[in-house]
């Protein structure tokens, strides 16, 4: 299994950058599938989720109104849309995959740099 996540960069504050993160192995029509980021020197912090048929979504506080999560019909393929990002956003932002009862897959990570 590989979840290989891209489109992260550098950008100004106010700016957009849509992630994306693509997984491979098997299907996960069944699963759920997330975000999750982490700043240098703290620790990786959920930031949004989706469940398996894509209804339900969930999100941290401090991306509510400004990120939108999503996924394709085929399931296996996850997408962050940041909108209006700030410097704090600043991070490496991971994609996940629920299994069972935790965040069991995980991809490399991609970087999000927001200049102010």
């Amino acid at each position: 299994v590989q979840l290989q996540a891209s489109g992260g960069g550098l950008v100004q504050a106010g700016s957009s950058l849509r992630l994306s993160c693509v997984a491979s192995g098997r299907a996960f029509t069944n699963n759920g599938m997330g975000w999750f980021r982490q700043a240098p020197g703290k620790e990786r912090e959920f930031v949004a989720a989706i469940n398996r048929s894509g209804g339900t979504t969930y999100y941290a506080d401090f991306v509510k109104g400004r990120f939108t999560i999503s996924r394709d019909n085929a399931g296996n393929t996850v997408l962050l849309q940041m909108n209006s990002l700030k410097p704090e956003d600043t991070a490496v932002y991971y994609c996940a995959i629920y299994t069972l009862q935790d965040w069991d897959y995980w991809g490399q990570g991609t970087q999000v740099t927001v200049s102010s």
